[in-house]
């Protein structure tokens, strides 16, 4: 099963199920577990290929979505999911083929649409570090600046580097043999006819009006709403603004 970080003790509502996205970690969204973690119990996971979690030569989302439904099993009936990113695309893909399983869904700067702009250039970036060079993370931050402009994009991704063990806790093979499927959306048959707020930044660009079509004979009862001044990582620029956010649609 998946690594699982549990935050809080069960009460009367449905535990809340955190799903990350791509080269994230359950550990990124420590603080903001913790203060949802107030009045339910909330369920942080590393996905398969990512952090703590098992390897395996297969990344689909119907994969993705099995192993999410386990681990909803393994803590009771049913879950309210927020999903980021390629864990939003997980958790659209577990409430349209198990919507037993899912009580609200949060779906956070994502659409059920394929993308095209492909993610494997971080991959050949983290690969290409000398690991053996590397003693502290500044070490690994000056490598990664020569591949890697962004400074919070490689803080981001070396959170998910084990400096001690001189190794990625990330399956950069399988996570690159499998990017199509991961910028991807399968076919998935039926809707979900659940609470749903599609969540977005309001600079950014992944859910377009366009999408719209789409989302609402997947997810009839969609509501949606931007978080204004942040991009597609809006749960880490605005924090607060995210869980309040949150909060307010899990309560309603």
């Amino acid at each position: 099963m998946l690594n699982t970080i549990v935050s809080g003790t069960a009460t009367d509502h449905p535990p809340l199920l955190i799903v990350h996205g791509l080269y994230g970690s359950a550990r990124n969204w420590g603080v903001i577990a913790k203060r949802l973690s107030a009045h339910r119990q909330v369920l942080t996971v590393d996905m398969r290929n990512h952090g703590e979690s098992p390897w395996f030569d297969s990344h689909s989302y119907a994969d993705l979505a099995a192993d999410l439904a386990e681990v909803i099993r393994a803590h009771g009936a049913n879950a309210d999911v927020v999903g980021h990113s390629m864990g939003g695309k997980a958790s659209m893909v577990l409430a349209l083929s198990e919507p037993s399983l899912v009580n609200r869904l949060i779906v956070a700067d994502i659409a059920p649409v394929a993308y095209s702009h492909t993610q494997v250039h971080f991959i050949h970036a983290m690969r290409d570090l000398d690991l053996s060079a590397i003693t502290t993370r500044g070490d690994a931050d000056r490598q990664l600046a020569a591949t890697v402009e962004d400074k919070g994009v490689r803080a981001f991704l070396l959170q998910s580097l084990d400096v001690k063990a001189k190794r990625w806790r990330l399956n950069l093979d399988a996570l690159e043999a499998e990017m199509d499927k991961i910028i991807g959306f399968p076919e998935v048959a039926g809707s979900f006819e659940g609470p749903t707020l599609f969540l977005s930044g309001g600079e950014s660009d992944y859910v377009l009006p366009e999408h719209r079509a789409k989302i609402r004979s997947l997810f009839p009862k969609a509501r949606f709403s931007k978080i204004p001044g942040v991009g597609h990582w809006l749960h880490a620029e605005k924090p607060r603004e995210f869980e309040a956010t949150v909060e307010v649609f899990l309560n309603a």
